[in-house]
């Protein structure tokens, strides 16, 4: 039996996923991230049945947000990190996880998952029980600060205070972490997704014309900034091309960075409220090692200009970017593959929920 089991192992691609609201990035144990697609379903409409006989995911439909015809709708699973259509994220789920098995198919893998540590105890249910029916043999869950604070290199495990700021698609994760646990943690459902819903309701509200999400997303990448001074295009302005909200035809507007960091300003602040109250409940000697240790910010929107400015002045502490931000927590799962058994102890699995 243990031989089977050594056997077993060794053909086994035990995976970490990092299930995030915009993106799911897949990493293998001893090879890193080798999946990273949008968390985007097509379906038939008022069905659950996926396009192109399971195929119609990530990338090939993402594409179709925003565009499709009446008999298709392109969903995303996932809402504020968390999953809002159950069979859909199975759907998703199972493809991803088939995609990276490949050859290697007739074994189920251990998985470990990222979750907000806001989530309920019904919400990881259903995280596991889609990872379960999706082909894994046994699924974990990490919160996403801790594998973001492992994915870019924090001493997380040692006697000092680690700072991470998460800004993912659907929320952002402030958590103060020491002795490999996490001391102080805010879960605030407002990240890169609610920039973009910035962007299309400043354009409501000032041109009148209505852009889409892949538009705002543009938009944020190109001109975003969350201080003076500090966008990638700060004397430019582009063309924004959308429907007209009055005579309803196509129409565009051309708008400066400026008026994206006006557009941006009510998200940020909420941001950096949840950096400052994390702050105030964090014990002296953790925050006494964050003089010197400083904050680091992980996920996609860490890469807006501007960011680590406007904490700095918030805080007074160092900021500073992940390398490579947006695959820090599929990074940090990946590692936690590699420290399974020495570490399984401090996550949930589908077992004790």
């Amino acid at each position: 039996m243990e031989l089977l089991e050594r056997f077993l192992k060794y053909f086994s691609l035990d995976l970490g996923i990092d299930l995030g609201t915009c993106n799911t990035l897949v990493a293998v144990r001893g090879q890193g991230i080798v999946l990273n697609e949008p968390s985007v379903v097509a379906v038939r409409k008022g069905t659950n049945q996926v396009l192109k006989g399971g195929q119609a995911v990530g990338w090939y439909a993402k594409e179709m947000l925003g565009k499709t015809p009446g008999s298709i709708t392109a969903i995303r699973p996932l809402k504020d990190g968390v999953i809002s259509d159950f069979e859909i994220t199975e759907a998703m789920l199972g493809y991803f996880i088939n995609k990276v098995r490949g050859k290697y198919n007739f074994v189920r893998p251990n998985v470990v998952i990222s979750v907000p540590s806001g989530i309920t105890a019904v919400e990881k249910r259903a995280v596991t029980d889609s990872a379960d029916r999706a082909g894994a043999k046994r699924t974990y869950l990490i919160e996403e600060p801790m594998a973001a604070a492992i994915g870019a290199g924090l001493p997380f495990a040692e006697a000092t205070a680690s700072m991470i700021v998460d800004i993912g698609g659907g929320t952002t994760e402030v958590a103060i972490m020491s002795l490999a646990d996490i001391a102080v943690c805010e879960s605030v459902r407002v990240a890169g997704d609610d920039m973009d819903e910035a962007i299309i309701n400043y354009l409501k509200r000032t041109y009148n014309l209505m852009v889409g999400e892949q538009t705002a997303e543009r938009i944020k990448i190109e001109l975003g900034s969350a201080a003076e001074g500090e966008s990638k295009n700060e004397e430019g302005s582009i063309d924004v091309r959308g429907r007209d909200m009055i005579s309803g035809l196509p129409r565009k507007a051309t708008i400066n960075s400026s008026e994206i960091r006006e557009a941006l300003q009510e998200p940020i602040n909420a941001i950096i409220d949840t950096v400052v109250r994390t702050l105030e409940r964090a014990e002296p000697e953790l925050a006494a090692d964050l003089v010197e240790n400083g904050i680091t910010l992980a996920g996609g929107g860490a890469l807006l200009a501007g960011l680590p400015t406007v904490l700095y002045k918030a805080t007074g502490l160092h900021v500073r970017v992940a390398e490579d931000p947006l695959t820090c927590v599929a990074r940090g799962t990946a590692i936690f593959l590699e420290h399974l058994e020495e570490w399984k102890e401090v996550l949930e699995s589908d077992h004790d929920l």
